[in-house]
């Protein structure tokens, strides 16, 4: 048998086809990326159900079944609350366009004593400011806001086929990484030029990551969307569901959160004389922000995600610009691979690239 003498070309070369293929296979599944990740994600909140049932049944069963728990859970729900709150939005659009509709807001910020000593003061500050400025600013925020939610709401509820086949290709996803996971996980980790133990500790940061979001932000957002909803509906505001779903949202951004919606709501109550009901709102306000962000998201996330609070706020709005409603997940799952990066840099590698 004839030695083949080692060639730093041949290595090359293979590294060059290597290359060409991995980039062409992620042209192939570009348009499914979103499908992909959002199938991990789903996997991984629902794995424990898996786990549980594979105990007892075929992991094909099991899986299965997992599969069919996260439809009855998912789907259903999200068409009927995509049905509901496009209905809400368009009435919000047509207020802020519709200036008729909005005769009673006009009055009223034409009316009101506070209003007025307000636009006297900015008047005495040598600011030009009417009840009609005001009355059209806020009539623009309505109609762009409620413009926004029901467009992509009313896209998938009218697109209902293409949303049935691309969750249908997610369950797809999810099935075979319920009982495949493990195997691809170590696949990955063989065939990377990183040491095992740094492959598994970017691994585990998107784990806990995603975690973080799903479970401890998503349930406070959970709690916050229906407790301001519920109020908004009992104290007899426009479109209770429309903003307690906005609010679901706004409670994955730090500093800012549901004061977006509740510092207006209270800001209203007190113009209309209701201010019983505003020193109410301002409580409810203060227990679902302090309960869920020092009470609720500590128990659930505990210290498996350490991040700067700045860093999680620019993450969320950035992936929100670049990716829309997923980039609350897709946004500061990009910052825990930099960090997670940094950090496995300083540790193993920076005495490399900068000897003593």
């Amino acid at each position: 048998m004839v030695n083949k003498i080692y060639n730093p070309l041949i290595l090359k070369f293979f590294l060059a086809l290597f290359l060409i293929s991995f980039f062409l296979l992620g042209w192939l599944f570009f348009p499914f990326l979103s499908i992909i990740i959002m199938s991990c994600v789903v996997t991984g909140i629902f794995s424990p159900v898996y786990r549980f049932l594979k105990k007892r049944l075929n992991q094909y069963v099991a899986s299965f079944l997992t599969c069919t728990i996260i439809f009855l859970i998912l789907f259903i729900p999200i068409i009927i609350c995509l049905a509901l709150l496009s209905k809400e939005a368009y009435g919000v659009y047509l207020m802020g366009k519709d200036a008729a509709s909005g005769e009673q807001l006009k009055n009223f910020l034409q009316t009101n004593r506070l209003i007025e000593k307000g636009i006297q003061l900015a008047k005495n500050l040598h600011l030009n400011i009417n009840a009609q400025q005001i009355y059209d600013g806020i009539a623009e925020i309505g109609k762009t806001i409620g413009f926004f939610i029901f467009k992509q709401s009313s896209a998938i509820v009218s697109n209902l086929f293409q949303f049935f086949v691309n969750f249908f290709f997610m369950l797809l996803i999810v099935f075979f990484l319920l009982v495949d996971g493990p195997s691809l996980v170590s696949f990955i980790i063989d065939i990377s030029p990183l040491p095992k133990e740094e492959d598994e500790k970017l691994i585990q940061k998107f784990k806990d990551m995603v975690g973080a979001m799903i479970v401890g932000n998503g349930a406070a957002g959970l709690i916050q969307g229906i407790g301001g909803g519920t109020l908004f509906a009992l104290f007899g505001l426009d479109s209770p569901f429309l903003w307690g779903v906005v609010m679901v949202f706004l409670a994955f951004l730090p500093l800012i959160g549901i004061g977006l919606i509740f510092v207006p709501a209270i800001i209203y109550l007190f113009l209309n004389d209701r201010v019983i009901s505003a020193v109410f709102f301002i409580i409810s306000y203060v227990v679902l922000s302090i309960g869920s962000e020092n009470i609720l998201k500590p128990k659930l996330i505990g210290d498996r995600v350490q991040m700067h609070t700045l860093l999680v706020f620019l993450s969320i709005i950035g992936g929100l610009k670049l990716f829309g409603i997923a980039g609350i997940i897709y946004g500061p799952l990009v910052v825990t691979a930099f960090l997670t990066l940094t950090d496995i840099y300083q540790a193993n590698y920076q005495k490399i690239v900068e000897p003593e």
